[in-house]
């Protein structure tokens, strides 16, 4: 790996995806930390890539909330003698921490502080007419200090847009998702109860389509759905009752929006953080989950 990058002394890698790199790095100007995700662009073919980089840029310049990855600058880095772009770099805020896919198994008063965060990020992106899509714990991260961040923006969707294609990560999707194809407050909801139940039980919910890709009827998928205190017992019955409501296969029979849910979060907060013990704190992103 080299040392630097243009400006950027590279400090480790971060992740790798697909499509992309997420490296390490400090820059230059003010010697502060951030994360680069460099994206190349072989020919083509890679368009798609750029215009989804250019996306995930633009939704995060709408967005200013401490639950809500920060993404400060897109760079376009030209081909040397040749039009077009060899690669795309975004500059985004450095998170010392781990994805909640990552993460130990915390305590039901850690996780609805967790909960209560996710929640109030989710808040703040629906005020602006803003949808993640394919929210699940791969895509949250908690960071040393207990504060939690909402992470890629790739999927987001604006209010009245129209994609005709599903999108999304199947264990988390709402049935609208499937069927008609939208992303809208409601489906963030169901997504954002699928990811409570992933990690309050260690078990993810029913798909909702099959290996067809097509949509499971109400009646099959709600009995494959096991209860949320059957999966895991020590789940306190108002938390498992949240959670269930906002996986209702119907979206009109969950919680009419995120604000809803954020401030029943909220009251579970105070309900079940009555140690100073109970707090988030560094020590809760340092083991992996058994």
């Amino acid at each position: 790996m080299a040392q630097r990058i243009g400006e950027f002394q590279v400090l480790g890698e971060l992740g790798k995806g697909a499509n992309s790199t997420i490296l390490h790095i400090r820059r230059s100007a003010d010697s502060k930390q951030y994360a680069l995700k460099i994206v190349p662009i072989s020919g083509p073919e890679d368009y798609k890539y750029l215009e989804q980089a250019e996306h995930e840029y633009r939704i995060a310049q709408k967005l200013n909330h401490r639950n809500l990855i920060k993404i400060y600058i897109l760079e376009k880095v030209p081909k040397w003698l040749f039009f077009g772009v060899k690669e795309v770099r975004l500059l985004i805020e450095y998170v010392p921490g781990k994805t909640l896919d990552k993460q130990r198994i915390l305590s039901f008063p850690k996780l609805v502080q967790v909960f209560e965060q996710v929640a109030s990020g989710l808040a703040h992106m629906h005020r602006r007419d803003i949808y993640h899509a394919d929210l699940k714990p791969g895509n949250i991260m908690l960071s040393r200090g207990g504060v939690v961040k909402i992470i890629d923006y790739g999927l987001a969707w604006t209010k009245d847009t129209h994609k005709n294609r599903i999108q999304g990560t199947p264990e988390y999707m709402a049935p609208e998702q499937v069927k008609e194809r939208i992303v809208n407050e409601q489906t963030d909801i169901f997504n954002f109860g699928a990811t409570m139940y992933r990690l309050c039980t260690w078990k993810n919910i029913p798909k909702v389509m099959d290996d067809e890709g097509q949509l499971l009827p109400q009646q099959i998928w709600e009995r494959q759905l096991q209860p949320v205190r059957k999966a895991n017992p020590a789940c306190p019955q108002p938390l498992a009752e949240l959670i269930e409501e906002c996986l209702a296969y119907k979206p009109q029979q969950r919680p009419q929006s995120m604000t809803d849910v954020h401030e029943r979060l909220q009251g579970l907060v105070e309900l079940l953080v009555t140690d100073p013990a109970d707090r988030l704190e560094a020590s809760d992103w340092s083991q992996e989950p058994s």
